[in-house]
């Protein structure tokens, strides 16, 4: 399936009309189809893949319809939204207008129809995105050179092909994991390669602190670039010094309004992502980056293998979609994630 193929949401409780919806939309329109049974679950669902189309009935039970398409309004306004129901009333119509949806459409399902409002509605959706995306300011916050290359390197490749800001902030010069000086070096070349700033500090590798020092570092640079998205470690690593960083850059990104962890060769089985980044079209961008740690690779870290990195990014895409994506367990969010093909978009 193509990299680029639209991403539909379709909401039913009825699941025999979800799957002959889906079935259509695979078959006709070369779509990827998520299917939730209710308002609540949709809602769920539309915050972890971010679908190009949402297709939902009216009548369902707690959320209905009309409930939902509310909801999707007030938190992704941009999202196009088709109506259907079994009603053909005017008043259920006018019900959906009035709570803007992009089309109503009545069951049975005209099938050719369905395929042509999705189309159509695809293009509109993301034209939509791109003229509200905003340029956002990215920093991205490890514990050692190599750690946001490892966990958001596609992610921070397609930011960089969007025209965003980049920083890196790497908190100590990871003279347990190897030479300092070449790992300096490394980190240099690999920010050098996306266009970013990087801010290398000195503090002891193994012992990084989650509180005090560790905090005025990264609220200084906070200050200094003012961030609208910050990526930095989970919480859930069984590496001290990733549990101190992500401790500490919770406190130090309070007024952050997008805050992300990444997942790490070291992350535990309770990392829970809840935001899934394609990154098909950068996934050799990320391979080049990590090409870069050559001291890291001689070491034989076999996280920084390209079977590994390239595998780690196909599991994930069973939740995300397309070839390759990157996990994200989201803190807190008001600037909207990108998926690949609309980062890619702003290149073009």
């Amino acid at each position: 399936m193509s990299e680029d193929a639209p991403r539909i949401l379709v909401v039913d409780d009825d699941h025999d009309v979800a799957l002959l919806v889906k079935t259509v939309l695979e078959r006709r329109a070369g779509c990827i189809v998520d299917l939730a049974e209710d308002g609540r679950s949709a809602i769920d669902r539309v915050a972890a893949v971010r679908p190009d189309v949402v297709v939902t009935d009216i009548e369902m039970p707690g959320l209905s319809g009309l409930e939902l398409l509310a909801e999707l309004r007030r938190t992704i306004p941009t999202v196009p939204v088709i109506v259907m129901t079994a009603h053909v009333s005017v008043e259920y119509a006018v019900s959906a207008l009035r709570a803007q949806a992009d089309e109503f459409l009545t069951k049975p399902l005209d099938n050719a129809r369905l395929v042509e409002a999705v189309t159509r509605l695809v293009e509109e959706g993301r034209r939509r995105r791109e003229e509200a995306r905003t340029t956002e300011v990215v920093l991205a916050i490890g514990a050692h050179p190599d750690d946001v290359e490892i966990g958001v390197g596609g992610i921070l490749a397609a930011h960089a092909a969007a025209g965003d800001a980049i920083t890196i902030l790497t908190l100590s010069r990871g003279a347990r994991g190897g030479d300092a000086d070449s790992r300096q070096n490394e980190s240099l070349a690999a920010a050098e390669r996306i266009g970013a700033r990087l801010f290398l500090k000195d503090l002891v590798d193994t012992e990084i602190s989650g509180g005090g020092s560790t905090v005025r570092l990264i609220e200084e640079v906070v200050r200094e670039i003012q961030p609208t998205i910050v990526y930095t470690h989970s919480p859930h690593d069984r590496h001290q010094d990733h549990r101190a960083v992500s401790e500490a850059t919770i406190v130090a990104t309070r007024r952050v309004g997008t805050v992300a962890c990444y997942q790490s060769p070291s992350s535990t089985i309770d990392y829970r992502p809840t935001r899934f980044v394609r990154i098909d079209r950068f996934l050799d961008e990320k391979l080049r980056l990590l090409e870069c740690f050559q001291s890291q690779a001689a070491a034989s870290r076999d996280y920084l293998a390209p079977e590994f990195v390239t595998a780690t990014a196909r599991y994930w895409s069973r939740f995300g979609g397309g070839d390759a994506v990157e996990p994200l367990e989201v803190v807190r969010e008001t600037a909207e994630f990108v998926g690949a093909h609309e980062l890619t978009r702003r290149e073009s």
